[in-house]
Protein backbone atom coordinates (compact mmCIF):
# COMPACT_ATOMS: atom_id res chain seq x y z
CA UNK A 1 0.00 0.00 0.00
CA UNK A 2 1.34 3.44 -0.99
CA UNK A 3 0.75 6.22 1.53
CA UNK A 4 0.51 9.86 0.47
CA UNK A 5 2.70 12.18 2.57
CA UNK A 6 3.93 9.40 4.87
CA UNK A 7 5.05 10.16 8.41
CA UNK A 8 7.17 6.97 8.42
CA UNK A 9 9.18 5.61 5.50
CA UNK A 10 11.09 2.35 5.86
CA UNK A 11 13.32 1.37 2.94
CA UNK A 12 15.16 -1.94 2.42
CA UNK A 13 15.61 -2.34 6.17
CA UNK A 14 17.64 -5.27 7.44
CA UNK A 15 19.15 -6.58 10.67
CA UNK A 16 21.80 -9.28 10.84
CA UNK A 17 23.19 -10.89 14.00
CA UNK A 18 26.31 -12.97 14.36
CA UNK A 19 25.87 -16.35 16.06
CA UNK A 20 29.28 -17.92 16.29
CA UNK A 21 30.48 -18.37 12.72
CA UNK A 22 26.95 -18.02 11.35
CA UNK A 23 24.95 -14.94 10.34
CA UNK A 24 21.30 -14.72 11.39
CA UNK A 25 19.22 -12.46 9.15
CA UNK A 26 16.41 -11.42 11.51
CA UNK A 27 14.91 -8.73 9.25
CA UNK A 28 15.29 -8.76 5.47
CA UNK A 29 14.66 -5.99 2.96
CA UNK A 30 11.64 -4.54 4.77
CA UNK A 31 10.00 -1.55 3.09
CA UNK A 32 6.71 0.17 3.96
CA UNK A 33 5.20 3.59 4.58
CA UNK A 34 2.66 4.80 7.14
CA UNK A 35 0.91 8.04 8.01
CA UNK A 36 -0.15 9.86 11.15
CA UNK A 37 -3.53 8.70 12.44
CA UNK A 38 -2.96 5.10 11.31
CA UNK A 39 -2.96 2.11 13.61
CA UNK A 40 -1.03 -0.79 12.07
CA UNK A 41 -0.76 -4.35 13.35
CA UNK A 42 2.19 -6.63 12.57
CA UNK A 43 1.59 -10.35 13.00
CA UNK A 44 3.73 -13.43 12.52
CA UNK A 45 5.20 -16.43 14.33
CA UNK A 46 7.81 -16.18 17.07
CA UNK A 47 11.25 -15.56 15.61
CA UNK A 48 9.90 -13.93 12.44
CA UNK A 49 11.55 -10.56 13.19
CA UNK A 50 8.58 -8.56 14.54
CA UNK A 51 10.15 -7.36 17.78
CA UNK A 52 13.49 -6.66 16.06
CA UNK A 53 11.69 -4.47 13.53
CA UNK A 54 9.87 -2.61 16.32
CA UNK A 55 13.17 -2.05 18.17
CA UNK A 56 14.75 -0.54 15.06
CA UNK A 57 11.81 1.81 14.51
CA UNK A 58 12.23 2.99 18.09
CA UNK A 59 16.01 3.43 17.74
CA UNK A 60 16.68 0.74 20.34
CA UNK A 61 18.57 -1.24 17.70
CA UNK A 62 20.67 0.03 14.79
CA UNK A 63 19.83 -1.47 11.37
CA UNK A 64 22.49 -3.42 9.50
CA UNK A 65 21.19 -1.89 6.29
CA UNK A 66 18.40 0.30 4.96
CA UNK A 67 16.75 3.51 6.09
CA UNK A 68 14.13 4.66 8.60
CA UNK A 69 12.72 8.13 8.06
CA UNK A 70 10.35 9.67 10.63
CA UNK A 71 8.97 13.11 9.78
CA UNK A 72 11.81 13.56 7.28
CA UNK A 73 14.46 12.66 9.87
CA UNK A 74 16.85 9.78 9.09
CA UNK A 75 16.81 7.83 12.35
CA UNK A 76 19.57 5.33 11.61
CA UNK A 77 22.04 8.16 10.91
CA UNK A 78 21.57 9.93 14.25
CA UNK A 79 24.37 10.16 16.80
CA UNK A 80 23.95 8.27 20.08
CA UNK A 81 22.87 11.47 21.87
CA UNK A 82 20.32 12.38 19.20
CA UNK A 83 18.96 8.82 19.18
CA UNK A 84 18.37 9.12 22.93
CA UNK A 85 16.54 12.42 22.40
CA UNK A 86 14.49 10.83 19.62
CA UNK A 87 13.42 8.02 21.96
CA UNK A 88 12.53 10.49 24.73
CA UNK A 89 10.58 12.98 22.63
CA UNK A 90 9.29 11.19 19.55
CA UNK A 91 8.54 7.60 20.61
CA UNK A 92 6.16 6.09 23.15
CA UNK A 93 6.50 2.41 24.09
CA UNK A 94 3.94 -0.04 25.43
CA UNK A 95 5.65 -3.30 26.41
CA UNK A 96 4.12 -6.72 26.94
CA UNK A 97 5.03 -6.73 30.63
CA UNK A 98 3.96 -3.04 31.03
CA UNK A 99 7.16 -2.39 33.06
CA UNK A 100 5.46 -0.15 35.63
CA UNK A 101 7.46 0.73 38.75
CA UNK A 102 5.68 -1.33 41.43
CA UNK A 103 6.25 1.02 44.39
CA UNK A 104 4.90 4.07 42.52
CA UNK A 105 1.24 4.99 42.08
CA UNK A 106 -0.49 5.02 38.72
CA UNK A 107 -0.05 8.78 38.42
CA UNK A 108 3.56 8.68 39.60
CA UNK A 109 4.36 6.13 36.89
CA UNK A 110 3.13 8.65 34.32
CA UNK A 111 5.02 11.55 35.90
CA UNK A 112 8.26 9.57 35.92
CA UNK A 113 8.41 9.68 32.12
CA UNK A 114 8.01 13.46 32.06
CA UNK A 115 10.71 13.84 34.71
CA UNK A 116 13.10 11.86 32.50
CA UNK A 117 12.05 13.99 29.52
CA UNK A 118 12.65 17.25 31.38
CA UNK A 119 9.03 18.45 31.25
CA UNK A 120 8.06 21.17 33.74
CA UNK A 121 6.33 19.80 36.84
CA UNK A 122 3.04 21.72 36.48
CA UNK A 123 2.72 20.79 32.82
CA UNK A 124 3.41 17.13 33.62
CA UNK A 125 0.87 17.12 36.46
CA UNK A 126 -1.86 18.50 34.18
CA UNK A 127 -0.94 16.05 31.43
CA UNK A 128 -1.05 13.05 33.78
CA UNK A 129 -4.43 14.10 35.20
CA UNK A 130 -5.82 14.51 31.67
CA UNK A 131 -4.59 11.10 30.51
CA UNK A 132 -5.90 9.31 33.59
CA UNK A 133 -9.33 10.83 32.94
CA UNK A 134 -9.29 9.91 29.24
CA UNK A 135 -8.30 6.33 30.05
CA UNK A 136 -11.02 6.01 32.69
CA UNK A 137 -8.53 5.67 35.53
CA UNK A 138 -8.94 8.91 37.50
CA UNK A 139 -10.18 7.00 40.55
CA UNK A 140 -7.09 4.77 40.43
CA UNK A 141 -4.57 7.63 40.25
CA UNK A 142 -3.25 7.03 43.77
CA UNK A 143 -3.29 3.23 43.63
CA UNK A 144 0.07 1.51 43.60
CA UNK A 145 0.94 -0.32 40.40
CA UNK A 146 0.74 -3.60 42.32
CA UNK A 147 -2.87 -2.80 43.27
CA UNK A 148 -4.02 -2.39 39.66
CA UNK A 149 -5.58 -5.15 37.56
CA UNK A 150 -3.80 -6.42 34.45
CA UNK A 151 -6.01 -4.33 32.18
CA UNK A 152 -5.54 -1.23 34.33
CA UNK A 153 -1.77 -1.67 34.28
CA UNK A 154 -1.76 -1.87 30.51
CA UNK A 155 -3.91 1.28 30.25
CA UNK A 156 -1.45 3.07 32.54
CA UNK A 157 1.31 1.84 30.22
CA UNK A 158 -0.58 3.42 27.31
CA UNK A 159 -0.86 6.67 29.25
CA UNK A 160 2.85 6.57 30.03
CA UNK A 161 3.63 6.11 26.33
CA UNK A 162 1.57 9.21 25.54
CA UNK A 163 2.94 11.47 28.30
CA UNK A 164 5.53 13.28 26.19
CA UNK A 165 3.24 13.67 23.15
CA UNK A 166 5.20 11.34 20.82
CA UNK A 167 4.72 11.06 17.07
CA UNK A 168 5.09 7.28 17.10
CA UNK A 169 3.58 4.71 19.49
CA UNK A 170 5.22 1.26 19.43
CA UNK A 171 3.33 -1.56 21.11
CA UNK A 172 4.72 -5.06 21.75
CA UNK A 173 2.17 -7.80 22.52
CA UNK A 174 -0.04 -5.63 24.78
CA UNK A 175 -2.72 -8.29 25.31
CA UNK A 176 -0.53 -11.38 25.87
CA UNK A 177 -1.30 -11.57 29.60
CA UNK A 178 -4.96 -10.50 29.36
CA UNK A 179 -8.21 -12.34 28.70
CA UNK A 180 -10.03 -11.52 25.46
CA UNK A 181 -12.39 -8.94 27.00
CA UNK A 182 -9.64 -6.97 28.76
CA UNK A 183 -7.38 -7.35 25.73
CA UNK A 184 -10.01 -5.87 23.44
CA UNK A 185 -10.52 -2.97 25.83
CA UNK A 186 -6.79 -2.22 25.83
CA UNK A 187 -6.52 -2.34 22.02
CA UNK A 188 -9.58 -0.13 21.58
CA UNK A 189 -8.05 2.35 24.03
CA UNK A 190 -4.86 2.37 21.97
CA UNK A 191 -6.72 2.92 18.72
CA UNK A 192 -8.79 5.72 20.25
CA UNK A 193 -5.69 7.54 21.52
CA UNK A 194 -3.88 7.16 18.17
CA UNK A 195 -6.83 8.57 16.24
CA UNK A 196 -7.57 11.42 18.64
CA UNK A 197 -3.95 12.56 18.71
CA UNK A 198 -3.25 11.92 15.01
CA UNK A 199 -0.10 9.93 15.78
CA UNK A 200 1.12 6.68 14.25
CA UNK A 201 0.58 3.46 16.20
CA UNK A 202 2.32 0.18 15.35
CA UNK A 203 1.41 -2.95 17.32
CA UNK A 204 3.15 -6.33 17.24
CA UNK A 205 0.78 -9.14 18.23
CA UNK A 206 0.16 -12.89 17.92
CA UNK A 207 -3.59 -12.29 18.34
CA UNK A 208 -5.29 -12.09 14.93
CA UNK A 209 -8.58 -10.99 16.50
CA UNK A 210 -6.82 -7.96 18.00
CA UNK A 211 -4.81 -7.35 14.81
CA UNK A 212 -7.98 -7.20 12.74
CA UNK A 213 -9.10 -4.10 14.65
CA UNK A 214 -6.21 -2.17 13.07
CA UNK A 215 -6.38 -0.11 9.88
CA UNK A 216 -3.83 -2.38 8.24
CA UNK A 217 -2.38 -5.78 9.06
CA UNK A 218 1.17 -6.62 7.98
CA UNK A 219 2.69 -10.08 8.29
CA UNK A 220 6.28 -10.95 9.04
CA UNK A 221 7.58 -14.34 8.01
CA UNK A 222 11.24 -15.39 7.98
CA UNK A 223 12.27 -11.75 8.27
CA UNK A 224 10.20 -10.49 5.34
CA UNK A 225 7.20 -8.15 5.67
CA UNK A 226 4.08 -8.34 3.50
CA UNK A 227 0.70 -6.65 3.48
CA UNK A 228 -1.81 -9.18 4.81
CA UNK A 229 -4.98 -7.17 4.59
CA UNK A 230 -6.53 -3.75 4.95
CA UNK A 231 -9.12 -3.66 7.73
CA UNK A 232 -12.45 -1.84 7.62
CA UNK A 233 -12.30 -1.09 11.36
Amino acid sequence: MTVVNPMLEVTALGKTYSSGSEKVHAVKEVSFTASSGEFIAIVGPSGSGKTTLLAMLGALLTPSQGEIQVNNQQIERLSAKKRTNYRKKNVGYVFQSNNLVPFLTAKENLLLISTIGGVKKNIAQNRATQLLEELGLSERANALATELSGGERQRIAIGRALMNRPDLILVDEPTAALDSERGERVVRSLIKEVKQRNVLGIMVTHDLAMANKADRVLEMKDGFLNELQESNN
